[in-house]
């Protein structure tokens, strides 16, 4: 079956700077915006552009990540012309088995791309919240003649040595890049998205994997500037990298934020609302008489009974008479407690929260075990946590999955602190 263009999705990263929120599943299957997944911005991006075959690669914790895609039906990605497969690693009795980098994933399936004969490939990533028409970067690659092109995006000065840069001429051609450089010399920098002619990656791809290369920004990409022609296209929409707790809860937030380019009631994001568990089967959300609520999402199954101001809640979710919630996210079937207090945190799944709990109280600093992780103030709750009545739970905490905190033991949890 020929394509045009075939899609390689690389969903298979650890996310170790997102903690506890991706100890049990894997980056892009982590909630956002109330009943979606990280990887749905993508997946409906590659489906609204009219790209009907997509390879995902998968790796670690993949389980939560595959129920989720199903077999590409809620975005319209199945049929007799229409395909998208998960692509786990092929593995053997060898740990080299394994995927070694986002280059050598794509290495490992190009029999996968080979079968559609594409004369182009779209690499796109998993983990981050964007809106775009893939038909504008794919007519500025024919448009230029390119062989490989990389999406960029501008930043702030200060936060472009955490990705890739690139410097690019008048004519838009890339003259320069480095990887994370700690003397960037442009802020445009790379969103992870790019765009190459088959017969190009191909052989760098071959070539690379010779010399154990294994990552697109740090092996491919040099290697491109040197022999081919690469442009950088240049995005002006609304994008962010949400690998870090504080950047997660910014952009989940961002939703309920007026000024904020995020706009879900006309980005078209799809989402499988029939996973066991999810929205497909909960009742509507009941407000009580008591209930209060200012500027917040809230999902099906939802019962509020409390006081919600700039919050997101998943389908499930509880929360008891005069118990507030404010400026959080939680995730399905949390319940709060009556009396709580909930404050610049994210509370993942299954969180019990005892009457009169506080969450999120204290002095801004940043955890001690992990100051480089969270430094906003922003305390997480692990999935399966029990906290009982009266406990107080400072900023910048981290309550680790399946913990049961009882008054027995710590009532009063300090900010920064990790259980």
């Amino acid at each position: 079956m020929k394509k045009d263009i075939v899609a390689m999705l690389l969903a298979g990263g650890v996310g170790t700077r997102l903690g506890i929120l991706a100890r049990k599943r894997a980056k892009p299957a982590i909630p956002f915006g109330g009943i979606y997944r990280i990887i749905d911005f993508t997946m409906s991006n590659v489906a609204n552009s009219g790209i009907d075959v997509i390879g995902i690669l998968t790796q670690y914790k993949p389980l939560s990540l595959m129920e989720h895609i199903d077999n590409g039906r809620p975005w319209d990605l199945f049929g007799r012309s229409r395909l998208v497969e998960i692509l786990p690693p092929k593995t053997g009795e060898e740990i080299s088995d394994w995927y070694k980098g986002t280059s050598d994933a794509v290495y490992q399936n190009m029999a996968f791309i080979e079968d559609f004969s594409p004369d182009l490939i779209l690499i796109v990533s998993g983990d981050h919240i964007y809106h775009m028409d893939y038909n504008e970067l794919r007519s500025f690659h024919e448009a230029k003649k390119a062989e490989a092109t990389i999406c960029l995006i501008r930043v702030p000065m200060e936060q472009a040595g955490q990705f890739g840069t690139a410097v690019v001429d008048k004519n838009h051609r890339i003259t320069n890049w480095k990887e994370k450089p700690a003397r960037p010399k442009s802020n445009l920098v790379s969103m992870g998205i790019y765009i190459f002619n088959k017969r190009v990656l191909e052989g760098a791809l071959n070539a690379s994997a010779k010399k154990g290369g294994t990552d697109f920004a740090k092996h491919i990409i040099p290697v491109l500037l040197r022999k081919y022609k690469v442009f950088g296209f240049e995005f002006n929409g609304y994008w962010r990298d949400v690998g870090s707790i504080d950047a997660y809860w910014n952009s989940n937030l961002d939703i309920l934020r007026p000024e904020s380019d995020l706009d879900l009631n006309n980005w078209g994001i799809k989402t499988n609302l029939w996973v066991k568990g999810e929205i497909g089967d909960r009742s509507s959300a009941y407000f009580g008489r008591h209930a209060r609520v200012q500027n917040s999402l809230v999902a099906r199954g939802c019962v509020i009974e409390g006081i919600l101001r700039n919050s997101i809640l998943s389908p499930g979710v509880i929360v008891h008479k005069n118990a507030v919630v404010e400026d959080s996210i939680l995730f399905h079937d949390t319940v709060i407690g009556a009396g709580a207090v909930i404050q610049n945190s994210i509370i993942d799944k299954n969180v019990l929260v005892g009457e009169a709990v506080f969450i999120g109280k204290g002095p801004l600093i940043t955890n001690k075990r992990h100051p480089d992780q969270m430094s906003a103030g922003i305390t997480v709750v692990g999935k399966g946590v029990e906290i009982a009545p009266g406990i107080s739970i400072g900023r910048s905490c981290i309550i680790n999955p399946d913990r049961k905190l009882t008054k027995g033991g710590l009532k009063n949890i300090d900010s920064g602190i990790t259980i």
